[in-house]
């Protein structure tokens, strides 16, 4: 099979996505700093605080993350460490984990997210049009279903 090389745009695509991904998310991280906060922590605290009674089994946790079981050991030992995050055993079934986020946690979260906000606000939504943003989610939601 013939190789299917990029056209001008197509390479324009791929070079602008993979020359700005990393600056924009180191801008976004850096942001978190003040807080004791990397990407990863923020996203694990955001996603306890939707989760109903501010826990998910651990697996459930680890999948939404994207991380192994011991990937998301390594990650949980800095929340667990700040009392950011507390690991509950099941009342029901005691080879079930939760990761609970603690009220300290959730008093930084509610800290730090107006200012994630205003970082993801200022690196990229408020220098996109409306169109630009929604072809970004069309976009992203298509790759997401391609790879899952």
């Amino acid at each position: 099979m013939a190789t299917k090389w990029l056209t001008p745009p197509e390479m324009a695509a791929w070079r602008s996505f993979i020359d700005t991904s990393g600056d924009l998310l180191r801008a976004i991280e850096k942001d978190l700093e003040p807080f004791g906060l990397d990407r990863g922590d923020y996203q694990l605290l955001a996603m306890l605080s939707e989760a109903p009674d501010n826990e998910l089994r651990m697996c459930d946790l680890a999948d939404s993350l994207r991380l192994t079981r011991s990937g998301l050991t390594r990650r949980m030992e800095g929340v667990l460490k700040k009392k950011l995050v507390s690991r509950v055993q099941s009342k029901e079934d005691g080879r079930v984990a939760y990761a609970q986020l603690t009220p300290k946690g959730m008093e930084l979260l509610k800290e730090a997210a107006p200012e994630h906000l205003e970082s993801v606000r200022k690196y990229m939504i408020d220098v996109l049009s409306p169109t630009e943003i929604k072809a970004i989610a069309t976009a992203f939601t298509k790759i997401a279903s391609n790879l899952g």
